[in-house]
């Protein structure tokens, strides 16, 4: 699907609940395979420290998406008094487990832990939910490594939707570690021509007028604003607020529908190809482990 030829058409609505349910049949059979090739099942390990209960719920949400295509979630919960040394000793037991095919350190740790060398501790084999800086690295230079799983997620739901990226100007907003610099990486990778955008960017709306992309990865709600957005452009909001009536994004989506060629809904469209894109992966690095073919 190119931008010019949607334009004047209604906008395409990238449903990530829908195309994440499809991906899970496939992932079903591709583990089947593996536990009837092997005899082993596919496994990810969460790792949750203190009781933050929004973590505690995503945490929850990925052990059920485990369940839905056959996989086995180990929980592991630690307490909020839990020391850097403490949490690393847990990662390398984790990475040293042959029936631990993924692991996953939820965000974010109490103050007090080393975030990022904890991160780092994460075997790059497993790194599953792509936030080590090799891992990155090695996206960055197209080698073969597992993506952060938002921006992976992204991806997918471009490719499936026929969006032709190749030389359309991209603004991501926002620059975080596991969404807004890997998206950007991803997207220049794809051929656009990427500006990154974050909270001292002069005259936002400028960038945003003239983008054939708009990635909202910023955390405010509701920052990007929908009479900034040109004609005919591709609309992903990444950012989740909830309210009274639901929840917002971090893009004003109503009017959207009259401008963009595609948008994501919020919620029911980037979320889900997060916690989706953390399963394949998973998949992926079990096939991997096993010696099969990577569906």
């Amino acid at each position: 699907m190119s931008i010019a030829s949607t334009a004047q058409e209604s906008a395409t609505v990238l449903d990530g609940k829908v195309l994440a349910k499809q991906i899970e049949q496939q992932l079903r059979v591709r583990v089947d395979t593996i536990k009837d090739k092997t005899g082993r099942i596919p496994s990810l390990a969460t790792i949750l420290v203190g009781d933050d209960p929004a973590s505690a719920t995503y945490v929850r949400m990925k052990g059920n998406a485990c369940k839905r295509v056959g996989m086995d979630s180990i929980r592991v919960e630690m307490p909020s008094i839990t020391t850097t040394e403490q949490l690393l000793a847990k990662i390398d037991e984790l990475n040293n487990n042959p029936d631990v095919h993924g692991i996953l350190l939820q965000h974010p740790v109490p103050e007090h832990i080393d975030e990022r060398a904890c991160f780092e501790q994460i075997d790059l084999a497993k790194d599953v939910d792509g936030v080590t800086c090799l891992g990155f690295g090695r996206m960055a230079m197209q080698q073969s490594a597992y993506g952060s799983c938002t921006p992976q997620g992204i991806m997918h739901l471009l490719e499936h939707h026929g969006i032709e990226l190749a030389g359309l100007e991209a603004v991501v907003v926002g620059r975080s570690a596991i969404l807004g610099k890997p998206m950007a990486m991803m997207l220049l990778n794809a051929n656009c021509t990427v500006t990154i955008c974050h909270s001292r960017t002069q005259d936002l709306a400028a960038h945003i007028k003239r983008a054939d992309i708009v990635v909202g990865a910023v955390g405010v709600p509701e920052l990007i604003k929908a009479e900034w957005i040109k004609a005919g452009a591709v609309v992903i909001d990444a950012g989740f607020h909830p309210t009274a009536d639901g929840g917002v994004g971090d893009i004003e989506m109503q009017g959207v529908e009259n401008i963009a060629s595609a948008y994501t809904p919020v919620p029911g469209g980037v979320g889900p190809m997060t916690i989706n894109t953390l399963i394949r992966q998973t998949v992926d690095a079990a096939e991997k482990s096993a010696g099969l073919n990577v569906g």
